[in-house]
């Protein structure tokens, strides 16, 4: 059940501190608390509860204010609770009215937090509470008829794409094979013990034995490849030996559900495995590198220091410097495909098409030119075809201000990876991966947002003070 509540910030002095005084005004989470547009989106969460008796679910504002305060403090789950209850200003930025000792939820809200405020949600709310702040209020332009037919492409727009790495151990197809081994020996640990019947013995899984030939290749600095393949076959070897007695054991329906997912991931793990190995291959579609996250994929990237990385690949667009999440998919794609959508959400958000799209090569078809030339857009970089022998200073010099200008977002990347938490999503589902990425970009807008606001502040009060 959820019972809706005005999430519309109070005034700090309304705050009860117990007589130890009151909120300030200018205090950061007080201010990220104005900015954020609570009561817009409140009818948007009510409809993930759809019964109406039992205790009531925690409001929007405490369910996406916890995972603000997480994302900004970089902080897990349980530490992000402590921070919570020792603080009165993060209590205040989630919606409480008075100061408790005691925490507002249990740690494990946060994963339902997540999955009831979904990836476009948490999209809608960045765009709309940049749009809020940016905008000028009060101000009415009055367009001449000509105008309003004729609007002048206006602004620049940045785009890029990518990865984020999910938090797994570096992948190997004896790693993965010794894992689905031991998974299986637990399934078959877990069937005898619940169908408790005398006359049948547990199947023999040789498990000694393969950790064993396992470990023989694992400890190998340089193992050779007749090796690796000897041990490989092995391993699948016991595998299929574990799932024929799996099935002949039945009673699957005792399994817990863990178990029971697992099982499935195994199956799959093997048929690829199994395929490959006897293909002499080492790719496969949709190929599993982790048994706890099946979603995960291998994303090729071509970069100098990684290759390829485990995670989730996104596409995002940078506007007037706030960055934003366009697509984010756990198997690869070409970000050369999202520019239209990109340039027309652009349109979207500001009303007119952007003068320039800085991007990279791999924007750069025929295609995304031709229908960028059509809407009297200029995109950055050189024409396709054989370069000119002689390149005039104004072209050099528009080269060179197009690329610092798309170095925006390459920043807007690394602060994401470095401050924030992008560089390794420890989320393990998931839809509770891409919200956590999501909050990521909000919360950078936010940030970026506060310090506007904090300049804005200090130059008021400096000009203040020189009268």
């Amino acid at each position: 059940m959820y019972r809706k509540v005005d999430p519309t910030p109070t005034p700090p002095s309304n705050f009860d501190l117990h007589g130890q005084g009151q909120l300030s005004e200018n205090n950061r989470w007080v201010i990220m608390a104005k900015i954020i547009p609570w009561s817009e989106f409140e009818d948007e969460y009510a409809e993930n509860f759809t019964v109406s008796t039992g205790a009531p679910a925690k409001s929007f504002r405490m369910a996406l204010g916890a995972l603000i305060i997480k994302e900004r403090l970089g902080t897990s789950d349980k530490e992000t609770l402590e921070q919570i209850r020792e603080n009165p200003y993060l209590q205040y930025f989630i919606g409480m009215t008075t100061y408790s000792d005691a925490a507002p939820f249990d740690s494990s809200m946060f994963v339902h937090f997540r999955e009831r405020i979904g990836v476009n949600l948490v999209n809608k709310i960045n765009e709309k509470m940049v749009k809020e702040q940016t905008e000028v209020p009060g101000v009415i332009v009055e367009k001449k008829s000509s105008e309003i037919s004729e609007t002048k492409n206006q602004g620049k727009l940045i785009l890029d794409a990518t990865c984020t790495p999910a938090d797994i151990k570096y992948p190997t197809d004896l790693g993965l094979l010794n894992q689905a081994r031991e998974h299986t020996e637990k399934i078959i640990d877990a069937l005898h013990n619940q169908i408790k019947s005398p006359v049948k013995k547990k199947p023999r899984t040789y498990r000694n034995r393969a950790r064993k030939e396992y470990l023989t290749i694992a400890k190998k600095r340089k193992p050779r490849q007749k090796e690796r393949r000897k041990v490989i076959k092995k391993q699948l070897q016991y595998i299929q030996r574990n799932l024929a007695n799996i099935e002949r054991m039945g009673a699957l329906q005792l399994l817990t559900k863990s178990h029971y997912r697992m099982l499935l991931v195994v199956a799959e793990v093997y048929r690829q495995q199994l395929s490959m190995y006897e293909k002499k291959e080492h790719s496969i579609p949709d190929r599993i590198v982790s048994l706890k996250q099946p979603h995960i994929r291998p994303i090729v990237r071509g970069k100098a220091g990684k290759s390829v990385e485990f995670g989730a690949k996104l596409s995002a667009s940078c506007r007037n410097g706030y960055v934003f999440l366009d697509r984010i998919s756990w198997d690869n794609f070409n970000e050369s495909g999202d520019l239209k959508i990109q340039v027309e959400a652009f349109k979207r958000f500001t009303g007119f098409y952007p003068e320039s799209i800085h991007v990279d090569r791999i924007y750069r078809t025929e295609e995304n030119r031709a229908w960028c030339k059509e809407l009297g857009i200029r995109m950055s970089g050189v024409r396709l075809g054989r370069p000119p022998k002689n390149l005039s200073k104004a072209m050099k010099k528009q080269a060179q201000s197009d690329e610092r200008i798309r170095n925006l977002i390459e920043g807007k990347f690394g602060e994401a990876k470095r401050r924030f938490s992008l560089a390794r999503v420890m989320a393990k589902l998931d839809n509770t991966s891409e919200t956590s990425i999501a909050i990521t970009f909000l919360v950078m807008n936010l940030s970026a947002l506060l310090r506007q606001a904090f300049w804005l502040f200090f130059g008021l009060f400096h000009n203040k003070n020189l009268f």
